[in-house]
């Protein structure tokens, strides 16, 4: 009798961990079922067929022409909430450069799993062509409450904090690639501990003289009338296909312009 009683309390553990991982993918696109969040947000307005990257008229004289350029994200870059479509490949589509989407929902800059930005980035093959590296400002650091951790004096980063995560990722494409390289935030939302991560990154960028695209900070950029947030927003961090294509593609794209200038 007591066995049987261990068996059912084990299968019902398992099958409360199978619900919570199901729950995951259809929240948030995390896990084995992230595709289950499409099912969430294909109907969403801002996700209808005209904002699909087919209807993308390319640019004659783009300065990102021809161009190899990489993107290193979670869910934000992946375009968890508009089914796998993202500013990036609105860039790619419109610009005619060659772009790799590097993106896992549910990641962290911060190294403490196999999927983290930085375990992808090693598993790259560093003798690909990259002429601009862009990176994600990672939520999922600030929702996760990874340590902060601070600047480094040298050229030892301790990777289990948000600061030595990005001190790492900026001096790997550096050395790597010996190419520019950018980071981009998030727009403003409820969350204290991603502001904070936001002003480590500026700090971060003055050290190392790289080009954040401070959608956090940006006033102008965060002024939109609750129709245009509805559209735009699938919640309080992931865009739908409309909010990449029509609110972050051209400011985000007119900051590349000037990064692969210099």
């Amino acid at each position: 009798m007591k066995g049987h009683i261990i068996l059912i309390i084990i299968l019902a553990l398992a099958m409360l961990c199978a619900l919570w991982i199901a729950f995951c993918g259809y929240q948030w696109s995390w896990g084995l079922f992230h595709r289950l969040h499409d099912l969430r947000t294909v109907g969403l307005p801002g996700n209808n067929a005209e904002y699909d990257t087919a209807q993308i008229v390319p640019l004659e004289g783009s300065p990102l022409k021809g161009k190899d350029i990489f993107f290193l994200g979670s869910s934000v870059t992946y375009g968890a909430a508009a089914q796998g479509v993202s500013f990036v490949d609105y860039i790619g589509a419109r610009n005619g450069c060659e772009i790799v989407k590097e993106a896992v929902s549910g990641t962290t800059l911060v190294d403490d799993s196999d999927d983290s930005y930085i375990s992808r980035l090693k598993w790259l093959d560093t003798g690909e062509k990259v002429d601009l590296f862009v990176c994600q400002l990672s939520t999922n650091d600030a929702s996760q409450k990874k340590l902060m951790g601070s600047l480094s004096d040298g050229t030892e980063y301790d990777t289990h904090t948000v600061a030595g995560a990005i001190e790492w990722i900026i001096a790997y494409a550096r050395e790597t690639w010996d190419c520019p390289v950018v980071f981009y935030t998030n727009p403003r939302y409820d969350s204290e501990a991603y502001r904070a991560m936001v002003d480590l990154l500026q700090q971060i960028a003055g050290k190392w003289n790289i080009t954040v695209i401070d959608l956090w900070n940006d006033g102008d950029f965060n002024t939109i009338s609750a129709k245009e947030r509805a559209l735009y927003m699938a919640d309080s961090i992931h865009p739908t296909k409309a909010g990449y294509l029509l609110w972050w593609m051209p400011h985000i794209e007119n900051v590349l312009y000037e990064a692969i200038e210099k």
